[in-house]
């Protein structure tokens, strides 16, 4: 039988972190199945899921919390949360001029709606022809089964009115992992 455990890693950014942390679960027969990876502001910043066979996730929990004396500073939690029945993933897709609130915004309704974000990307970048400072944000979301589509879309378009951005909401894609 094999654990999940979800790592969330936060140090300074340098060549040979993720070799160390693959390292270390490797050595513990462990398998690395899922990431999200990034440097923001000159610190590396990652979510990972990795099984452990169930006799060596307390060892491999230890190994890791040696790591932290390197720089680095994580959170571990064993994984038992499975997708509810029924729900559905849908992909929202948003751009518009960038402002305080709109994160809040968006969570709120999607929060009121009972919504779950799996995943959240933002950024702001420049306007293509303005210059001036778009907010970009795509979610991947658990959507539960009374609520249907349609009904959040109408939802998702008032808001993008009063918020002044555009917004599309998909069905997602199948995982590549």
């Amino acid at each position: 039988m094999r654990t999940p455990l979800v790592l969330t890693v936060i140090g300074d950014d340098h060549p040979g972190l993720v070799s160390t942390l693959s390292d270390t679960i490797a050595a513990f027969d462990g398998n690395w199945t899922e990431t999200r990876m990034a440097s923001l502001g000159g610190k590396f910043a990652g979510i990972l899921l990795v099984t452990v066979p169930q006799s060596k996730a307390d060892a491999l929990i230890q190994a890791l919390r040696q790591l932290e004396g390197q720089s680095l500073h994580l959170a571990i939690g064993r994984s038992t949360a499975e997708a509810p029945p029924g729900s559905r993933l849908l992909v929202l897709d948003l751009i518009g001029q960038d402002r305080p609130g709109i994160v809040r915004d968006i969570s709120h309704v999607l929060a009121e709606l009972g919504i779950n974000i799996e995943e959240l990307e933002t950024a702001c970048v420049s306007g293509s022809f303005s210059g001036e400072a778009m907010f970009k944000a795509l979610a991947r979301l658990r959507v539960p089964r009374q609520v249907a589509t349609a009904e959040l879309r109408t939802v998702l378009e008032a808001l993008a009115s009063e918020l002044m951005v555009d917004i599309s909401l998909d069905e997602a894609r199948p995982s590549a992992t």
